[in-house]
């Protein structure tokens, strides 16, 4: 028996581990459980290559749960270690296992998914417990070794009688810690962290039906038919799923695959995905994954995190900012990575230049995914692209790589239901929505209800009105007016159309200089300035007399401040609402006014025109709503 102290260097780790290395006390059991698959899969590839001359066969991992002796096990039948061995792998802990392993098998481990921090990832163990055993048995022909310590630098190492290769670590659970001697507990962690490692994790076992067992069925003397009971027997409660989709090829999965694995992932997840992009790369980085566009709708604010990040199989984290750029984190899925840098704790993200290239190469594979999606079955593509057209946009905004790619697929529909590509929208608008400058321009609505009179005045011009409703539009129509050329987007209610896209023909106005005059006096007597300003236009006769518009900056700064637009626009959040009020000086209405007798008719007419245009934009309400309604019924009286 060997006595000794753990060579680190400082006085007591252990304070340190509890308090500073690891953050979430329960990771403990995904770091010995990291390392019994290390082991397991160290056995596997040395088996493979001939360096141990020892039978693989199924190899498990199993957790058992000693509530009398608050005790928990982790048991392995990996490679074992030796003594010496564990005087080297866990005595000093300045020494890592699995970078000594790798490091002697660097060129024949390098596809075999080896990594482990045995070690440090050991030591969080003493989280949790007042006292650690190891009792270990290797594959090469020595003597098992038991080694205890209490937590405090000191051990103790001797032989032990475990004839079974592989290891078992017993945790004497510490009495601040006893809520991870409940069965429900350690399900959850298993669940949380391990559902996919690569090495089946047997947790307990249950009762199922014997496959080999036929049950029989006899008659009474009466005809009535009896069926004996199915047999049950017990099994191993495997907890994992260790062949998980995301590392199999994509030629090996249907369709009903990924979808049956979205719903692994996600039990509570009702709703179909959309569709899925299966990530499989190996150069310059090694990275595997499925992502699944949700049903997502017009919320920016669905829930994020639910990408999950994995290493190898152990789950990390679903905090992938940084990994997935920001437009894509309202994705679902797996990212699997083994190149992406982990601290000791193989919990939070460095910063470093691997994690941004597989970041572009992310945003890449989503782009070329979506092209190749709209390229096969453009009919499909459109009938999803309301669910899915806020991932889009955001990336456009977000990501220039992404923009540029998403010319071939993002599309621009119209209010009639139709959809374009830019480049498909360009050559349909440019013969007839060039404006006498030679810009063309895109009208647009955000509400079709709200504006169905503009829009119907476009398309009485033959114009075509797209409908973008999703909240960031102002934002995306910003970017394409900066990166198209000689384009320019304004909503249907911005300004009459005939101001919208200016031609080179005027309409004459009715009225002379004189009428002219007493018309702009009256309004400015009756309408209040400080929230409407009045243009007097010449238009068609049968245009509306009295019509509402918001200027475009106006509106469209206002609501790119509503939705982050940067603190720049402050200023336009805190200004009060204005409008334009357009009066067709060629209305009939417009000659009625001018030619009452009175004033104070006048006044009314003009009162009544106003508020009619108010309640098509839906600005009459309160009080002014109720007075509207009692002054309309008095006049038709």
């Amino acid at each position: 028996m060997t006595k000794g102290n753990i060579n680190v260097s400082v006085e007591n780790i252990f304070p340190l581990i509890k308090k500073f290395l690891y953050s979430d006390h329960e990771i403990f059991l995904r770091e010995l459980i990291s390392n019994a698959t290390d082991a397991t899969l160290k056995l596997k590839h040395l088996t493979s290559i001939g360096d141990a001359k020892v039978e693989y066969g199924n190899p498990k991992i199993e957790v058992k749960i000693d509530k009398e002796g608050k005790k928990l096990h982790i048991i392995d039948q990996g490679l074992g270690m030796t003594s010496d061995e564990v005087e080297k792998y866990i005595n000093q802990v300045a020494f890592s296992g699995a970078e000594e392993f790798l490091d002697k098998y660097k060129d024949s481990a390098k596809d075999s998914g080896i990594i482990g921090h045995f070690g440090l990832g050991f030591y969080s163990a003493f989280m949790v417990a007042e006292k650690v055993e190891i009792i270990t048995k290797s594959f090469k022909d020595e003597p098992a070794a038991h080694w205890t310590c209490d937590g405090s630098p000191e051990f103790t190492l001797e032989a032990s009688d475990k004839t079974e290769r592989g290891t078992e670590i017993i945790l004497h659970i510490a009495e601040d810690s006893t809520e991870f001697l409940k069965e429900n507990r350690i399900k959850e962690l298993l669940l949380k962290y391990n559902k996919f490692m690569p090495i089946p994790i047997k947790f307990g076992t249950k009762e199922v039906n014997d496959p080999d067992f036929t049950p029989k069925t006899t008659k009474d003397k009466d005809g009535k038919e009896t069926t004996e009971p199915h047999k049950q027997i017990t099994v191993d409660n495997i907890i994992n799923n260790p062949n998980p989709a995301w590392t199999k090829q994509p030629a090996d999965l249907k369709e009903e695959d990924y979808k049956g694995f979205y719903h692994e992932l996600y039990p509570m997840q009702f709703e179909e995905p959309l569709f899925n992009i299966h990530l499989n790369v190996d150069y310059p980085f090694n990275l595997t994954g499925i992502l699944y566009f949700p049903k997502m709708g017009q919320d920016l604010n669905i829930q994020k995190d639910k990408i999950q990040l994995y290493q190898n199989q152990v789950y990390v984290t679903d905090n992938v900012e940084g990994i997935v750029p920001e437009f894509l984190t309202m994705l679902r899925g797996v990212i699997d990575s083994p190149d992406i840098p982990l601290n000791v704790s193989r919990s939070y993200l460095q910063a470093d230049g691997a994690v941004k290239k597989i970041s572009s190469y992310i945003t890449r594979k989503v782009a070329d995914k979506l092209k190749s999606l709209f390229n096969n079955n453009r009919e499909d593509f459109e009938a999803k692209w309301n669910d899915i057209k806020i991932v889009i946009e955001y990336g456009m905004l977000s990501e220039d790589k992404f923009f540029e790619k998403a010319d071939a697929f993002a599309l621009y529909p119209t209010v009639d239901g139709k959809y374009f590509t830019y480049e498909e929208l360009f050559n349909k608008l440019k013969a007839n929505q060039t404006d006498k400058d030679g810009k063309l321009v895109i009208l647009y609505t955000s509400d079709k209800d709200a504006q169905h009179s503009y829009i119907e005045s476009a398309k009485a011009k033959g114009y075509e009105v797209l409908l973008l409703d999703s909240p960031i539009v102002s934002h995306l129509i910003q970017k394409l007016e900066s990166t198209k050329e000689n384009v320019t987007f304004a909503r249907v209610d911005g300004d009459h159309v005939n101001n919208l896209i200016k031609k080179d023909e005027t309409t004459i106005s009715k009225l002379d200089e004189d009428q002219t005059k007493a018309l702009d006096e009256l309004l400015k007597e009756v309408i209040p300035s400080e929230k409407f300003m009045v243009q007097l236009e010449a238009m068609d006769s049968n245009e509306s007399p009295f019509t509402i518009t918001q200027p475009e900056f106006m509106r469209r700064m206002k609501e790119m401040q509503a939705t982050g637009g940067g603190g720049g626009m402050n200023m336009f959040g805190s200004m009060p609402e204005m409008y334009n009020l357009v009066v067709n000086t060629n209305s009939e209405l417009v000659s009625e006014i001018l030619n009452t007798k009175t004033k104070k008719k006048q006044e009314r007419l003009v009162t009544q025109s106003l508020d009619l245009a108010r309640l098509s934009q839906g600005l009459l309400k309160g009080e002014e709503l109720t007075n509207f309604i009692k002054r309309s019924y008095e006049m038709i009286k």
